[in-house]
């Protein structure tokens, strides 16, 4: 019986498991979006979001309590001196998953997941869908008057 098991297996041992965490985690603070499955992107969130809630302070216990649980000196510089500061006012949910289709292979479900809020590409991203929308909206509606205007003069 499976009561009160948190976690999941993936179909591997427990130190597979964690090596690939290890892995997945260091390669998601170097990179801030991996691709991997999707049941792998689920199960890495709660391994990397307490890891950047940590990296909000910067004392040597912490340090020391994250590179325990991700044994890279690199990752777990740019954890405290990138990723800790940026996700200082925000109280959680660092961690995004998209979807995006099945492998080739094996179809299995596939997923992105990334860091919420890399610098301001978010934000520009997401103004400039708006402005391409406002800009589509407005070519229609140009349009359709010029269409209005070439039916009422024929």
């Amino acid at each position: 019986m499976r009561h009160r098991k948190s976690g999941r297996h993936l179909n591997r041992t427990s130190a597979h498991r964690q090596a690939m965490f290890r892995n997945m985690t260091a390669s998601l603070i170097e990179h801030e979006l991996i691709k991997t499955t999707a049941a792998k992107a689920k199960a890495l969130r709660p391994v990397i979001e307490p890891l950047i809630t940590l990296a909000k302070q910067d004392t040597v216990a912490n340090r020391r309590l994250a590179f325990a649980r991700i044994r890279s000196n690199a990752a777990v510089a740019k954890l405290f001196v990138e990723l800790g500061p940026r996700y200082q006012d925000r109280p959680g949910g660092y961690t995004r998953i998209l979807k995006c289709g099945r492998r080739p292979g094996d179809a299995a479900p596939m997923a992105y997941i990334e860091l919420v809020g890399q610098g301001q590409e978010d934000a520009d991203h997401d103004e400039r869908a708006v402005e391409e929308m406002s800009a589509t909206t407005e070519a229609e509606a140009e349009g359709e008057q010029e269409q209005e205007e070439l039916a009422s003069t024929a």
